[in-house]
């Protein structure tokens, strides 16, 4: 009996196969019993008797025999099962005092070594606090730690050294912004470096935006590999693009002069142009047209609205002058146009109010509203940073050992995403006729909406970071393999377009029965602005030159491979059209409601790099 084996988990499966096995068996017997124990005869005769007699008593002397079976069944599984319980306690029982044993003999035997060196004689490194290098590893044999992972703005820690057999421990990742740790050395006899810590992404604040590169392979000494670099930190990614706030509103425009005359015809002063308010306030409201008023007989022509000044926001035309007249033609003053948006995102100016024209005894115009101002553009995405680069390869064993391949560089960062394109101003509304005595009324027809700004460009995004240099071979190795290069940042996405703006109503007119009255036609809504263009994805890096070879026997590294350029953002979303103005009423005719711009178009995505 010396040498068992049992596997406990086997014997246990086993228990409970052959408990179902013994079920299925049970419930046939149950099945067959009643058609083998009581056969009936198959006639009256005495032969037919004795024969049912005998196949009965056949089927209940194998009844009992199953009974007895099924019995012996049981047992044998009550058996197995108790035999796997009490393997699996020694097994468990067992296995304390053999792991006590262990930890109680490598504590005796490191015991000299920790006192006098600090570090066991057997054993690994333990891991690295943040920031920190690993412990080191057995001195005769033992692989070193881990470093720890930085903090924000942290180098990793380096990887702890091996004993005389063991591997280099690994680098810790960078934090935010700061290298990856450099690998551990290998063993003094035999032992490969161990791998350079990734570095750390780039963080807006810490580092000027860069990310952290990566961390060096740790050097074999004799005989083994040296570590692979750590990959290079992400690039930071860009800004999105932000409108800036309009806050205040540029003075308005000087009023037109009044004029009034009796038996004469007058003109209004014009309004002058609204004040222009650069880039961070709207420009002004252009000034209000003089009135012409003629109490007698005569034509009254009312000065024009001023147009809106140059601003963030564009500035919204000043209104035409009310013409009246007792006796002769009025009309309205011409509306002031707005202005474009000159503030990314900024809205456009909204057209001025055609003006008014009163006539008691002549023909009244009205004039149609001022035009509006577009939306502007809006503000481009930023460009995403570069990738970090690679960490170098170690140094292979400097009689046998290959260089460690040098790290991949970083990935580039995402472009920042374009911003909204700003609304279309509204279309001014058309001015009111009203003639009281004998003469037609027209008004004024109300003009079209701004459309909206185009959607500000995605940024581009940054290239892809260098590869790390190979290692170099000792003696007998080949050079390591140089890293590839990052992979290029995605384009950042464009931005929405701009919303139309809405058509002015047009003016409703008034006048004495018997005489011709039109109202304005509406203006039509402001088509949507297009979507912004995506941004460009980001260029490759640069592969890292491989390692040389060995002194006496081995090739150099392949230089690393350039990496894949970043995908092109997505186009923007087109805006939404503008909605239409309606007609103004007319006591003759109303005028007809105006056409709902357009959507806007979606903006073209970005180029792959």
């Amino acid at each position: 009996m010396s040498f068992v084996v049992a596997a406990p988990e086997v014997l246990t499966s086993a228990a409970r196969d052959l408990e179902s096995i013994g079920s299925a068996l049970n419930e046939a017997h149950a099945a067959a019993a009643g058609s083998t124990t009581g056969v009936l005869a198959a006639g009256a005769d005495e032969v037919s008797g004795a024969i049912a007699t005998l196949f009965s008593g056949h089927g209940q002397a194998f009844q009992a025999l199953s009974t007895q079976a099924a019995s012996f069944h049981q047992q044998f599984v009550q058996t197995l099962t108790g035999g796997a319980g009490a393997y699996a306690l020694a097994e468990a029982a067992n296995a304390s005092p053999l792991q006590t044993l262990e930890q109680d003999v490598l504590g005796v035997i490191n015991a000299p070594t920790e006192a006098l060196l600090g570090r066991p004689l057997i054993g690994n490194g333990v891991p690295g606090a943040p920031g920190q290098t690993g412990g080191a590893g057995g001195l005769l044999y033992g692989n070193g730690g881990a470093g720890g992972n930085g903090l924000p703005g942290q180098i990793g820690g380096n990887g702890g050294p091996a004993g005389l057999i063991g591997s280099g421990g690994t680098g810790g990742m960078g934090g935010a912004g700061a290298a990856g740790g450099t690998g551990g050395t290998g063993g003094w006899l035999y032992g490969n470096g161990g791998v350079g810590g990734q570095g750390g992404a780039a963080l807006a604040g810490i580092n000027g935006g860069l990310p952290g590169h990566g961390g060096t392979g740790g050097n074999a000494v004799l005989f083994g590999t040296g570590g692979a670099g750590g990959q290079g930190g992400t690039g930071l990614t860009g800004a999105n693009g932000v409108n800036p706030t309009v806050n205040s509103t540029a003075a308005t425009g000087a009023p037109g002069s009044d004029v009034v005359v009796g038996n004469a015809n007058a003109t209004g002063v014009n309004g002058g142009a609204g004040a222009d308010g650069g880039l961070g306030a709207a420009g002004g409201t252009g000034g209000l047209g003089g009135g012409a008023d003629v109490t007698g007989t005569g034509n009254a022509r009312a000065g024009s609205g001023g147009p809106g000044g140059a601003g963030g926001n564009g500035g919204a035309g000043g209104a035409g002058g009310t013409a009246a007249t007792s006796s002769g033609e009025a009309d309205g003053g011409a509306a002031g146009n707005g202005t474009v948006a000159l503030a990314p995102g900024g809205a456009g100016g909204a057209g001025g109010f055609g003006g008014v024209a009163e006539s008691g005894h002549g023909a009244a115009f009205g004039h149609s509203g001022g035009s509006a101002g577009d939306g502007g553009a809006g503000a481009p995405g930023g460009t995403g940073g570069v990738g970090g680069a690679g960490g170098d390869g170690g140094r292979g064993g400097l009689l046998v050992g290959s260089g460690g391949a040098g790290g991949a560089g970083g990935t580039g960062g995402v472009g920042g995403s374009g911003a909204a394109g700003g609304p279309g101003g509204t279309g001014g509304f058309g001015g009111f006729a009203m003639s009281s005595g004998g003469g037609s009324a027209t008004a004024g027809d109300g003009a079209a909406g701004g459309a909206g700004g185009i959607g500000g460009a995605g940024g581009t995004g940054g290239a892809g970071g260098s590869g790390g240099h190979g290692g170099a071979a000792g003696l007998i190795g080949a050079g390591g393999d140089g890293g590839i290069a990052g992979t290029g940042g995605v384009g950042g996405l464009g931005g929405v377009g701009g919303p139309g703006g809405q058509g002015g109503p047009g003016g409703f007119s008034q006048a004495a029965p018997g005489n011709s009255g039109f109202g304005g036609y509406g203006g039509n809504g402001g088509h949507g602005g297009t979507g912004g263009t995506g941004g460009n994805g980001g260029g490759s890096g640069i592969g890292g030159v491989g390692g040389p070879g060995g002194l006496l026997f081995g090739g150099p590294g392949t230089n690393g491979a350039a990496g894949p350029g970043g995908s092109g953002g997505s186009g923007g979303s087109g805006g939404g059209f503008g909605i239409h103005g309606d007609g103004g009423a007319g006591s003759t005719q109303d005028g007809g409601n105006g056409n709902d711009g357009s959507p806007g178009a979606q903006g073209p995505s970005g180029q792959h790099g």
